[in-house]
């Protein structure tokens, strides 16, 4: 199967490495993926978080790539690894709770399968091949095989299969076991015979030899290739793509990190979300020196179309169409057509020539979901600048308020305010400072 953009063929193989989804593999011969027998795949994620990162989503825009060539995809979630919790290379994850684990699963799980369908960044509909039809996506939860697990009989197959060599020779172990390192428990130290006994698993009962990772998972991954060659006397593969690094701070894309951008728009519960303005204006600002490697992996732009952007981006540079178009193209896949053209009025109408009265009604809806709404009524006609500022918090108080307005830190639609006596009667943006900012309709 290929995918035609604009009369150009692309194989499988050729599109990952143009994106650069390429990391460690056990794969020698790339075009091999073009032709495979077995076009199954499943990828791992374990609930941690109740949402995942744009680190997730660059492993997930990867399995999209698969899909959209005809692969079948399987998405695990880890109700069991989640128990235990990935090794870090720094120290010991702290164990979640049963409860918040199942709270985690159920996010994540509705995330993963948003971006990998027919309608988010697995969408086949524009590929040139009316017959290539979008597999329906398999979500699985290893906690189903693993809660009948005996300790023993686990013990007497996988544990046998490795020797203390093999898992001390780990480099993650290594950093923690050798001098000045935290040590490690037993129970992360068996992490990834769970994440292998799960790869064997599901060949055993979906035929799947293929796994899809990040290249910090491609130890955990392998372990599994091990388990199937003893056993089922077959071969599986692993192919991984690279960690997303962060430009400007040279850290990789993850909350570990600190540095995270969320892929859920609201908060459920641990405050671990990014407002689908913030998470386009986090693209919007990515600097010159990064944005093709952005656009390639994180957009379902093809490559005339990235060279397109590119091209266009060189003749006038100060005008950021790339990274415009970056935001456009992300925000669509992790939230949708309608929630991107809101970002992106939104943003015309805060530092752009846009005025609000431009806007249609449609726009204004769009708009009123990303931004703290207050509603105008026949109950309620206006309100007083003052008390709109504390309802949509952005005041503490009404003496805050008045303060905020005095030093001129107050803006309705563009225009500084210094009436603390205002009071609005129609539409309007308020805005705070640089970067708060609320709606009344």
């Amino acid at each position: 199967l290929f995918l035609c953009y604009n009369g150009l063929i692309m194989k499988l193989s050729e599109e990952l490495i143009w994106r650069g989804f390429k990391a460690e593999t056990t794969i020698n011969d790339f075009a091999a993926l073009d032709e495979r027998a077995s076009k199954k795949f499943y990828l791992g994620a374990d609930p941690s978080a109740d949402s995942l990162t744009i680190g997730n989503l660059a492993a997930l825009m990867m399995c999209a790539c698969f899909v959209r060539h005809g692969y079948e995809p399987y998405l695990l979630v880890g109700g069991a690894t989640g128990q235990i919790g990935d090794p870090k290379e720094t120290g010991e994850r702290d164990l979640k709770t049963l409860e918040e684990i199942e709270h985690n699963k159920n996010c994540i799980k509705r995330q993963m399968e948003s971006i990998i369908s027919a309608d988010g960044a697995a969408n086949t509909k524009n590929d040139g091949n009316p017959d290539n039809d979008h597999w329906q996506i398999t979500m699985l939860d290893n906690y189903d095989w693993f809660k009948n697990i005996n300790y023993l009989d686990f013990l007497r197959t996988v544990g046998k299969a490795f020797s203390m060599t093999q898992l001390l020779d780990r480099k993650f172990i290594q950093n923690r076991i050798g001098e000045g390192g935290s040590g490690i428990s037993y129970a992360e130290f068996s992490y990834t015979l769970i994440q292998g006994y799960d790869f064997w698993h599901l060949n055993r009962e979906y035929g799947i030899d293929l796994q899809l990772c990040g290249a910090d998972q491609y130890g955990n991954a392998a372990t599994g290739i091990r388990l199937i060659n003893k056993f089922e006397n077959k071969t599986a593969d692993v192919w991984s793509t690279p960690l997303i690094i962060d430009p400007v701070t040279g850290r990789k894309f993850g909350k570990s990190e600190g540095n995270a951008v969320w892929l859920s728009s609201v908060d459920n519960g641990s405050g671990n979300y990014t407002g689908v303005f913030d998470f386009y204006q986090f693209w919007l600002n990515q600097p010159d020196t990064s944005v093709e490697y952005l656009l390639k992996i994180y957009t379902v732009y093809s490559k005339p179309e990235v060279e397109s952007i590119l091209a266009e981006h060189q003749s006038a540079p100060e005008k950021r169409f790339a990274q415009q178009a970056l935001a456009k193209g992300v925000t669509e896949v992790v939230h949708g057509v309608t929630s991107a053209k809101a970002a992106i009025n939104l943003t015309e109408l805060l530092f752009g020539n846009k005025k609000i009265g431009m806007l249609s009604a449609t726009e204004i809806e769009g708009i009123a979901l990303l931004l703290p709404t207050l509603k105008l009524s026949d109950d309620r006609p206006k309100i007083a600048l003052v008390e709109a500022l504390v309802e949509a918090e952005l005041a503490s108080s009404k003496t805050e308020a008045r303060q905020l307005i005095k030093q001129n830190a107050i803006s309705i639609n563009g225009e500084k305010i210094t009436d603390d006596t205002l009071e609005i009667q129609s539409l309007a943006i308020l805005k705070r400072g640089k970067n708060k900012f609320a709606l009344v309709k």
